[in-house]
């Protein structure tokens, strides 16, 4: 009996003292990312009776079954998932608040305003020199300023497809990272602390990949994970100790991107690389949009200017030249050069503005500063509307990690009262260790 005791107590001792390790190191780790709350899972040691036994049942105390992780499935699937939109819509937003500065900050619109306006103020007197001066130098500010904003939506393209290739690398870093995880998670024992902390990095890394694109996983019994990348119907990307390679193609007429996984082309909806593809597609969008209003105002003007005659009598002659907002520029320096009279009139100072109107009803036609107008409005209603989505997407990841720590995270107040309780545990498997030593020095006094 006295050995029995012992050894129950001996295993109390044990299963306390892993109690406490497992509870020091909750507490130790309550403030780590990624660390998931840990609980000894303890089961009965019984055998069944032989001599000297009472009934079919031997007491032999206690002992760890394994350690485990307080993670629930769900909620961490939610947590990617959420993650995963929310990514996409920051990494969208912030790709849109910058192709909005570079076209407001460049000013167009105002210099298209300034222009029509010197047209029109060319109308109260075509000879004046000093009003043809300032056609010209507002001409070549409009010029200038569509030049700057396509420069600086090409800047903007640059620096997303620059966020985006780094995802692509951090992509396939995570994925070589989960692949060797997995080989380690197949040796892990069940029981072992080891695999309790791959689970954790397992986890992390799932949570860190969700952040740049959308991904579905399956388990298996020994916690190994096979990942979809792209979702449910997606491209392999890890399976096994094997991880496929994420590559980033950018077209080279407008400057978008897409995504393949070995020769399999792939549909992101989620992460930040999916946002960052859906910006440099607004983007080109709009900077096909500005080329098209710059060689409209090209096109426009030139055909109504070369149709009349300048202030020298001489037909006119193209103002403008290029076909883009990259390669317009002005072609002609001399104000007198603006062909104000009818082609009919070979006079010279003429002050017929016949062609003149041509011109500003050559540009109605374009609608420059309605047209730029309307560019500006696509580009903020479309972030105005995306800062929205943001907002509520944000609120519903939110409350997806408060729920998952709520049951994964460390209780510092729980874990106060384990520490007491396992604290318990140990001295009275120790008492009971007295006690036993006790019997067994009172058998052996027995004469």
């Amino acid at each position: 009996m006295a050995s029995d005791l012992l050894s129950i107590a001996r295993s109390g001792v044990q299963a306390a003292r892993i109690g406490l390790d497992i509870t020091a190191q909750n507490i130790a780790n309550a403030s780590s990312t990624g660390y998931v709350r840990r609980s000894a899972a303890f089961s009965e040691v019984a055998s069944t009776g032989g001599a000297y036994r009472i009934g079919d049942l031997s007491l032999s105390g206690v002992r760890l079954n394994s350690i485990v992780r307080n993670a629930d499935a769900f909620r961490q699937a939610e947590v990617r998932r959420t993650n995963s939109d929310v990514a996409r819509a920051s990494a969208e937003v912030s790709g849109l608040q910058n192709i909005e500065a570079a076209i407001e900050q460049s000013g167009v619109y105002d210099a298209i305003v300034g222009f029509e306006s010197s047209l029109q103020q060319l109308t109260q007197n075509p000879t004046d020199t000093s009003l043809r001066a300032s056609v010209i130098e507002k001409a070549r500010t409009m010029a200038g300023t569509f030049q700057i904003a396509s420069q600086e939506l090409d800047a903007a393209a640059d620096g997303l497809r620059f966020l985006a290739s780094d995802g692509v690398t951090q992509v396939n870093r995570i994925a070589q990272e989960l692949a060797r995880t997995n080989t380690r998670l197949a040796r892990a024992s069940d029981a072992s602390s080891d695999k309790t902390a791959l689970l954790d990095q397992r986890d992390q890394l799932l949570e860190e990949l969700s952040g740049f694109a959308n991904i579905s996983t399956e388990f298996s019994a020994d916690g190994q994970v096979a990942i979809k990348i792209g979702g449910s119907s997606g491209t392999d990307l890890v399976t096994g100790n094997t991880a496929a390679t994420l590559s980033m193609t950018t077209s080279p007429t407008d400057g978008t991107i897409s995504f393949t996984v070995g020769s399999t082309a792939l549909t992101l909806a989620g992460g930040s690389l999916a946002g960052q593809q859906l910006a440099l597609a607004k983007g080109a969008q709009l900077k096909t949009d500005l080329d098209t209003l710059a060689g409209d105002i090209v096109d426009a003007f030139n055909t109504a200017q070369t149709g009349g005659r300048d202030l020298d009598g001489a037909m006119g002659v193209a103002i403008f030249s290029g076909t883009s907002a990259a390669t317009m520029a002005l072609a002609v320096e001399d104000g007198r050069k603006i062909a104000t009279a009818p082609a009919s009139e070979t006079t010279p100072g003429s002050r017929d503005a016949t062609n003149l109107a041509a011109i500003r009803t050559a540009l109605a036609g374009v609608d420059p500063s309605g047209t730029m107008d309307a560019i500006l409005f696509d580009v903020s209603g479309t972030l105005a509307g995306r800062n929205v989505t943001l907002g509520a997407l944000q609120t519903i990841a939110d409350t997806a990690k408060v729920a998952l720590s709520a049951q994964s995270g460390v209780d510092l107040d729980q874990e106060a009262v384990n520490l007491v309780r396992f604290q318990q545990a140990f001295q009275a498997s120790g008492k009971v260790m007295q006690v036993s030593s006790d019997i067994f020095d009172t058998l052996l006094g027995i004469r």
